[in-house]
């Protein structure tokens, strides 16, 4: 039996478990899971995947991203790297997880496919592919985060809810704020998921920033009963598009890093972090980027 359906058959009890309880420590400690999601595409989630695993592991935190895009794979490509398919290999065993990972240090990355024939026409769940990757490696890293697809398919919302964090990617896009809501409500009402994080990108000031904010994190507790942390956002900046990746995933000492920094050493003191000590701490990198 797939480690996915196992999983899945005791989802009920494990939400019901009290929060102290030796099943939720143990599953949540050893390494924390983390998904970058969104209702709606092009909001910017792969970036900050990738930006956010950097960091971690440049804080000495052994970091394992996995794109989640089953056939539409854009980490590596935005890393500058080329598409190799290897992950249909893993799946016919020609290759290992090990074999396919791309390495950075700290910073491991998992891509999945494009364009790849043999995995269209398989009949395997995406999703439970990628829950028994997790639980075969997770005692490896300290946090492991999923680019997931956007949208509320049953593989994105499926990844979602197995996950100890998620963070939604909005922007003050009518649509995208729509979109993000409706996957709170799916994951809410099928899974019963009443905690997540929202990151508001690419707003032009704080009155939009504030705007939005109040706008779904109000409509999802009226309506959903549930709770909406804010991890913060990322203003809009003017960089020619060609240019963007460099400049969004540099580790210049410019102030768009260091309130990116900023914003994850806020997610960390709140959320907690893996127990295995790293090198630095996100609150040593912060320091050393000049956030006060």
């Amino acid at each position: 039996m797939h480690k996915t359906s196992e999983w899945l058959q005791s989802f009920s009890s494990i939400r019901n478990e009290a929060k102290n309880s030796d099943l939720n420590r143990d599953r949540t400690l050893s390494c924390t899971k983390i998904s970058i999601t969104g209702g709606k595409g092009g909001v910017g989630k792969t970036s900050i995947a990738l930006k956010t695993a950097q960091e971690f592991a440049s804080a000495g935190y052994k970091t394992l991203l996995i794109d989640c895009d089953s056939n539409l794979s854009n980490t590596a490509i935005k890393l500058g790297l080329p598409l190799e398919n290897k992950f249909e290999k893993i799946l016919s065993g020609e290759m290992n997880f090990d074999e396919c990972l791309i390495r950075r240090g700290n910073f491991h990355l998992l891509p999945a496919c494009n364009g790849s024939v043999e995995l269209f026409e398989s009949k395997l769940n995406f999703d439970e592919v990628i829950i028994d990757i997790i639980t075969s490696h997770e005692h490896e890293y300290d946090y492991i985060l999923l680019d997931c697809p956007a949208g509320v398919s049953r593989d994105a919302l499926t990844l979602n809810a197995y996950c100890d964090h998620r963070w939604i990617v909005v922007t003050p896009d009518k649509s995208s704020i729509t979109d993000s809501y409706s996957l709170a409500k799916l994951l809410s009402q099928r899974f019963g998921i009443k905690e997540n994080h929202l990151l508001v990108n690419m707003y032009q000031n704080e009155k939009q920033f504030q705007k939005v904010v109040l706008t779904l994190s109000e409509t999802i507790e009226n309506f959903l009963g549930a709770r909406t942390m804010i991890l913060g956002g990322i203003q809009k900046y003017d960089v020619a598009a060609e240019g963007f990746d460099t400049f969004f995933l540099s580790e210049g000492k410019n102030e768009f890093h260091r309130n990116f920094v900023k914003l994850l050493l806020g997610f960390t003191e709140k959320a907690g972090g893996p127990l295995s000590a790293p090198r630095k701490s996100v609150s040593q990198m912060a320091y050393e980027h000049d956030v006060h």
